[in-house]
């Protein structure tokens, strides 16, 4: 009774910080997958841009699947503005996942009373060794004899 919690959850601080870190990590992924697909949709909106004013029997090449195939405008067009919307439609699904995950963290740090550290000592410390070792960079040229 003292290694679980309600539910079969581990109660001891080691298992609670591991499950409190894989969500994290889990959120984490969501966040640089969205980030990624996002990149792709402005890639997308770029090659959309600069061939819709063109005319639409002009030959444009296009890579499916790792071979680049030749069509023209009004073919690719169609299908890079679709390629767009999915893409969209998977960023607005990884937001929702995105969102239920932050609650889920936001529930499991109140059920655990769980408080990030920012480490105010940590911060002091480290940027007065930065400013510290900037000094002596900035010293050791200025003192050398040219």
């Amino acid at each position: 009774m003292a290694g679980r919690a309600e539910g079969g959850e581990p109660m001891n601080e080691q298992a609670v910080a591991n499950m409190y870190g894989a969500m994290r990590a889990e959120m984490n992924q969501i966040y640089s997958k969205i980030t990624e697909l996002e990149m792709e949709v402005s890639e997308h909106s770029l090659v959309i841009n600069a061939i819709q004013p063109l005319d639409p029997s002009r030959r444009c090449y296009r890579m499916i699947g790792g071979v680049l195939v030749e069509r023209t405008i009004k073919e690719v067009l169609p299908a890079v503005q679709r390629n767009k919307e999915g893409l969209e439609e998977v960023i607005a699904r990884l937001n929702e996942a995105l969102e239920k995950k932050k609650k889920e963290i936001a529930d499991f740090e109140a059920k655990y009373k769980i408080r990030i550290r920012k480490g105010d000592n940590e911060v002091k410390d480290e940027s007065g060794r930065k400013e510290g070792s900037a000094q002596g960079v900035l010293v050791g040229p200025a003192g050398s004899h040219e």
